[in-house]
């Protein structure tokens, strides 16, 4: 206790960023955890029921189901119905933009997860090295002392055993929450599909339409 104690007043001017790192991290978790939480919804249930009203076009119904599941799952299909309802042409490409926007706000704060991850154990190597350095400057100065090497190194690791530690915890929660962004977009892509299939069914029947009253 005492050595981590005499690491931490000593490197304090590295341990600082470190610790620094560390509130940021427990920071970002707790906002996306909360965030993820709720807007967490099934569309297990929701997609047969939205499939259902749009089979009957009944388009004021599949947006009150879109409300009724709420989130941001919920706030993609309302722009989808929304969408549907006025350009089924350019709807692929209507709705990408909808669901880019919805997901930029699911990424929200994950870079800093990232870059403390891949920053953080380079922090701590460095004030390794830096209290080697100056440990083995005190034994030019004061001669050979093997129990002030050791206390020195010893101390010197402790930096890098707290970066790696930051490091560890921020990749584990960065992965976490980009495979949870992924299961997001998963559920956006089964709404387009669903959404597109009506779009394709509805250019078949216009063509369709078409080609009857030139051959009448």
């Amino acid at each position: 206790m005492d050595l981590l104690l005499n690491a931490m007043i000593e490197d304090i001017w590295i341990i600082a960023p470190i610790l620094l790192c560390s509130f940021l991290t427990i920071g970002v978790v707790i906002n996306r955890i909360y965030y993820y939480k709720k807007n967490k919804r099934d569309v297990v249930l929701f997609i047969p029921k939205l499939q259902k009203e749009l089979a009957r076009n009944n388009l004021d119904g599949a947006q009150n189901l879109s409300v009724q599941l709420g989130g941001i799952t919920g706030e993609v299909s309302e722009e989808a119905v929304r969408i549907f309802s006025e350009q089924k042409e350019g709807f692929s490409r209507s709705f990408d933009i909808a669901a880019s926007l919805a997901t930029r706000k699911l990424e929200t704060h994950l870079t800093i997860l990232g870059t403390i991850g891949g920053v953080c154990p380079f922090l701590g190597l460095f004030g390794t090295v830096v209290r080697i350095l100056y440990t083995f400057q005190d034994l030019a100065v004061q001669g050979n002392q093997s129990a002030a090497v050791a206390s020195g190194i010893a101390s010197a690791l402790i930096a890098t055993a707290l970066g790696l530690g930051v490091a560890i915890v921020a990749v584990i929660f960065y992965n976490y929450f980009q495979s949870t962004v992924k299961r997001f977009e998963d559920d956006f892509q089964l709404i387009k599909l669903l959404f597109l299939s009506f779009v394709d069914n509805n250019e078949d029947l216009t063509t369709l339409n078409q080609q009857t009253n030139i051959a009448l």
